[in-house]
């Protein structure tokens, strides 16, 4: 009997717009260039789940960049710091802990709050950033996740046309064969330095989600202190930007295939999204609706 798969989830359609997505993230940026922040300024960004994975590869890229420190939090767990303006991240802009963690925040400091969601709680609580034209009804974000982190990047003066480009030319591609070697992996541990730490985190998390799949992720040089005991033949470690110096030598004495492309990590991020499509589709899941999650997480008290 032949595999039936489910009908082309959501999911994939919202993945394939991304090149699109961040194109339309660098006329986010110049339109709210006065909600976000500013150079030397000490911010906070907040979020829960991949929005806080997305602060903190803003964070970091702003603080490589030299525009001041930034931290990243989650919306549960906000520290009590000085801090020249804040920026939270919430598609939904009803999960509660976020909502929560804006009413916190001193009257006086200034907030901005990017959402692609009308109507819900956050946009009354800070300088609102909606970018409706991402919103997704798949479950499992993709691309609000990453038009957020581009509309920041194209803030903080970077280009992304080369990371554009290179994301289209991910699409262009036959998953099947592209993907072939990490398909039907048993295990994966996502690996990167800088902002790509975040992006590891983040791909690890949509694998979970979406297919409920074994995957782990570390900062690249923490992947030796230990984690590099799991991996095995059938196994595979997946690296996002540069290597660290004899990283694909070491990894290749465990047996366990190492997946790497020198390209921008966001783009190498639509990889593991078309992964995901993949990967569900074998198992018959759906990604649009993972076990156990909600579009937002509200809670009762």
């Amino acid at each position: 009997m032949p595999v039936q798969y489910p009908p082309e989830p959501h999911m994939a359609t919202e993945v394939a717009t991304q090149p699109d997505n961040w194109g339309y993230a660098e006329t986010v940026a110049a339109d709210h260039r006065a909600a976000l922040p500013r150079p030397g300024e000490r911010i906070a960004i907040i979020g829960c789940g991949t929005s806080f994975f997305m602060s903190r590869a803003i964070a970091a890229v702003r603080e490589e960049a030299g525009h001041g420190i930034t931290d990243a939090w989650p919306a549960s767990a906000v520290r009590e710091r000085e801090y020249d303006r804040y920026l939270v991240i919430c598609r939904s802009g009803t999960t509660t802990e976020v909502v929560r963690a804006m009413r916190a925040i001193p009257a006086h400091i200034p907030r901005a709050v990017i959402c692609s969601t009308p109507g819900t709680p956050v946009l009354d609580l800070g300088d609102p950033i909606l970018i409706e034209p991402v919103d997704e009804q798949s479950v499992v974000q993709t691309r609000f996740a990453t038009t957020a982190l581009a509309s920041l990047r194209w803030h903080l003066g970077q280009d992304l046309t080369p990371v554009i480009a290179q994301a289209r030319a991910v699409l262009a591609e036959d998953p099947a064969t592209a993907l072939a070697a990490v398909r039907s992996a048993e295990q994966i541990s996502f690996v990167g330095m800088g902002f790509a730490s975040a992006i590891a985190d983040e791909a690890a998390l949509k694998l979970r989600e979406s297919c409920q799949s074994w995957t782990e992720a570390y900062l690249a040089t923490e992947y030796r202190h230990g984690p590099i005991s799991v991996s095995a033949p059938g196994r595979a470690v997946w690296a996002f930007g540069p290597l660290e110096p004899d990283f694909a030598q070491d990894v290749a004495g465990t047996g366990v295939h190492l997946e790497h492309r020198d390209i921008d990590p966001m783009a190498d991020l639509v990889r593991v999204h078309r992964l995901c499509v993949l990967r569900s589709a074998d198992l018959g899941l759906d990604p649009d609706r993972p076990r156990g999650l909600n579009r937002s997480v509200v809670l009762k008290s």
